[in-house]
Order: C-alpha cells, then structure tokens, then sequence
C-alpha cells in the first residue's frame, strides 16, 4: 500500500523474537549416507562440510559435494512459525496456517536468484520473496503485490524501517476511497494498520519510491494481486524478515 515519505531517520530495529523452537531441515544426502543437522545455534550460521565429496568413478575424478549449507533454527514448522505473539504491545494473532498454500509459508529453499546475499529478491509472477542467505541457499517468504497497474520493478535499496509504522494514505487513494480522509494525518500503528507489524522502506537512487514491504493483518491475501503497489507478508514473516535486513539491503523486484 502506497504513503507518502516519513521521517528518513533510520530507526533502531527491535530485538528479533526469541522462542524455543526444534529445528527441522533437509538433511543432506551423499553416498555414504544422510548428515542431520541438529543443535544449530545462533540465527543464522553456515555449516561447513568439506569431508563430503563424490566419488565419479565413471570419470575418476572426485565431485565436491556443496560446500556450505545455511542454517537458521527460526525456519521451522508453521504451527510454532504462525503461532500467537505478543510484538510492541500488540497481541498478533495466530494464522491458521493450513489455510495459506504451502508453497506460501516461510521456508528455506535453495537460492535461485543468483544474487549476492542479503539481497531481497520479489519475483511478483511466483507471489514470493527471497533473502538470499550464504551457502547457496535462500529464506522464502509468500507475498501478495499490486493490482496490474498500480506494481513497481526495479532495483533499488532498503532505506530504513519501522516496527508498527504510521500509515498515511496518498491523496489519489483518498480520491479512490473518500473514507480514507480520515487518516489523511496518519492512521497510528496496530493490529487494523494496514502496514501490519513492520515496513521496510524502498529507495532508488536516493529517493523514496513509494513502494513498501510490509506486513498485513490480512494473511487471506498472501498469494493474491490486490495491493495499491507494495509487497506485503504475513504479520508473522515480516517480523522475521525485518529482523535479518538492516539498512541498505538491496532490493530487486521483477
């Protein structure tokens, strides 16, 4: 949802969310055998795995298995993922989960985009967003975009962010919507916000795009073309992308 420019004071992201959670992630598998990735601590860490390598004997040269794997414990089941929380004072609600596609919910992938990491890569056709993470790998996200006509692509940069961000509707949605004259100075954060719980705040060449990635209260419209432009994500996963971006992440929409 487009608003106009705020404050270019960066803010200072909040600690990211600490819940006990178990790890679960595709083991990998060589000839010899299949290596569980247990007891990772640490949001985010690579595992290294030089030892692992094949042996092609129809060429007998040796084939190094994937050197590195990335590893986050906070990519786990939806149940503890979507589950309730409690964010800024605000009660966030859990998601009923087995309502969102599968292929919508927060999950670890590996990297297709080619990017260098910590890039933020929204494919609009798949629905998806991408933080591409060290080792190959990439932190998927589902997203719902724009209606045709109101989309934004390019390559730009995260400017800054804010947890629970005012939203301020642009004149023209007002003209759209003359409800919206309402929030003309500013609908406060919270749970009816339809910036939902964090905002990252996209830039071109210095100057504020317009354009958001930001969380919503509406989880139904993952998956969905029915935004005024901006890219938006479960409450629950943009809380977590917003915890592993800092300012300047570049951002690359196509």
């Amino acid at each position: 949802m487009r608003e106009l420019p705020q404050s270019l004071t960066p803010p200072h992201n909040g600690d990211a969310i600490e819940t006990e959670i178990q790890l679960s992630r595709r083991s990998v598998l060589t000839g010899a055998g299949a290596v569980a990735l247990l007891g990772v601590a640490g949001c985010s860490q690579t595992l290294d795995l030089p030892s692992l390598q094949l042996d092609d004997t129809a060429t007998g040269s040796i084939r190094p298995v994937r050197p590195s794997i990335s590893v986050d414990k906070n990519i786990t089941s939806p149940d503890v993922m979507y589950a309730a929380l409690t964010d800024g004072g605000f009660n966030v609600p859990k998601v009923p989960y087995l309502k969102v596609k599968p292929e919508f919910r927060r999950q670890i992938v590996v990297d297709k985009t080619g990017e260098a990491p910590g890039t933020i890569v929204v494919h609009l056709e798949e629905r998806k967003l991408y933080l591409v993470q060290p080792g190959g790998d990439a932190i998927r996200y589902g997203v719902g975009i724009g209606k045709d006509g109101f989309r934004w692509s390019g390559r730009a940069n995260i400017q800054y962010g804010k947890e629970w961000p005012i939203w301020t509707p642009p004149p023209e949605m007002i003209a759209r919507k003359p409800e919206l004259v309402k929030w003309q100075g500013g609908q406060p954060g919270g749970l009816e916000n339809p910036l939902g719980a964090r905002a990252l705040y996209i830039y071109q060449d210095g100057r504020d795009t317009g354009y958001r990635i930001h969380g919503s209260p509406e989880w139904w419209s993952i998956g969905q073309a029915m935004s005024s432009g901006c890219v938006r994500l479960i409450n629950q996963d943009i809380i977590d992308l917003y915890s592993r971006v800092s300012k300047k992440n570049p951002v690359v929409v196509v």
